[in-house]
This record gives C-alpha cells, sequence and structure tokens, in this order.
C-alpha cells in the first residue's frame, strides 16, 4: 500500500548551526509521527523525536503553533512538511 501523505505545515525558519527547523502548523503533528519535509532541493523523511513551543518542549502541537524540531538534513523556508501514514 502506498504511504499516504498530508499537508501539515511550511518551514518558517532554519537555524543551521543547530539544524533545527522552525515549522507553522496548519494541523495536528505529535512526537512520534514520521514527517516528509520537500520543497525545490529538499526531500527526506524523519520521526519526530521532540519538538518545541517558546523553548518548552511539548508532546502534540496543533494549527496555529509555531514549533521547533531538530532536522537531519538543511530544510529552506517555504519548503512543505507532510504527515506520512
Amino acid at each position: 500500500m502506498a504511504e499516504e501523505k498530508k499537508m501539515i505545515g511550511k518551514v518558517t525558519h532554519y537555524f543551521g548551526k543547530i539544524s533545527v527547523a522552525g515549522i507553522s502548523l496548519s494541523d495536528t503533528l505529535k512526537v512520534g509521527d514520521i514527517i516528509s519535509i520537500e520543497g525545490a532541493t529538499t526531500a527526506f523523511q524523519e520521526e519526530i523525536t521532540s519538538m518545541q513551543i517558546d523553548q518548552k518542549t511539548v508532546e502534540q502541537a496543533g494549527a496555529g503553533d509555531l514549533i521547533g524540531i531538530k532536522v537531519k538534513d538543511k530544510v529552506r523556508v517555504g519548503d512543505s512538511v507532510y504527515i506520512v501514514s
């Protein structure tokens, strides 16, 4: 069965020194979810192991939240974030 992807946000910032992406969410995201970050030169999947809102660790975030997550590869502002199921 093909994996399904649903867009849940956009990359708004990338902090290269610490490999953290700032993502503006349009849907719910939880620790343990698998996301796919895709853009013109970006394409990788990663499991959410932790995320933060305003430097506070959270287990779940929802639409309208601006989260920070550690990423294994460079992302770019405007890249789309999908949840993979």
